[in-house]
């Protein structure tokens, strides 16, 4: 079976040895989705912002994928959630249809789904994590919320927010990001964490 994974954050640049050797090289030509950072992550970066698929506040960005060294979906699912720390309820993954799109009924209306058709892989598996600003922050998401949610974060907290942001891949521009690179405190913080 040919199974691609999705990626679009720390997948790209995280180490990660035991997944690194489970997949192939990074590709910039996969699905183009909405993403946003608007989920707040709280186990191992304090509270930074991390990216998501956003449907309400994501910018559409063409993401990263690459193919699985495994055959069955379910081993690469697991592979993917060992490196995220996750649930297997968090890892999505779909069987492709092999008819062309436009013969599937639903097909031609799931991005992920189309696009892996035109790629001929035979299932996908991604990270669906969903957003929970809201829930975490108090308040809806917006970009205004967002920085001065980060402002409240501690210094350490700060920094891994800054750093997760500036290591976030180029194609990634959403609101958010523009707004922090004009900020003093965020640059700083960013320059602190890379060094």
């Amino acid at each position: 079976m040919k199974i691609g994974i999705l990626g679009w954050g720390s997948l790209l640049w995280e180490e990660g040895p035991e997944f690194e050797q489970r997949h192939d090289r990074w590709e910039l030509d996969g699905p183009t989705l909405k993403l946003e950072f608007s989920r707040v992550s709280k186990k191992t970066r304090l509270g930074a912002l991390t990216l998501v698929i956003d449907e309400d506040h994501g910018t559409a960005t063409r993401v990263a994928w690459c193919l699985s060294k495994r055959t069955s979906v379910d081993d690469a699912a697991c592979d993917l959630r060992c490196r995220e720390g996750t649930t297997l309820e968090n890892i999505e993954r779909i069987i492709v249809p092999q008819a062309a799109a436009s013969e599937t009924p639903g097909a031609a209306s799931n991005p992920i789904a189309a696009w892996a058709q035109s790629k001929k892989l035979e299932a996908i598996v991604w990270t669906a994590l969903k957003s929970n600003f809201k829930e975490k922050a108090g308040q809806p998401f917006t970009t205004e919320a967002a920085v001065s949610y980060l402002k409240t974060l501690t210094p350490e907290g700060k920094a891994k927010a800054a750093e997760y942001i500036w290591r976030a891949p180029a194609f990634v521009n959403t609101p958010l990001r523009s707004a922090l690179e004009t900020e003093p405190w965020f640059a700083k913080a960013g320059s602190e964490a890379k060094s």
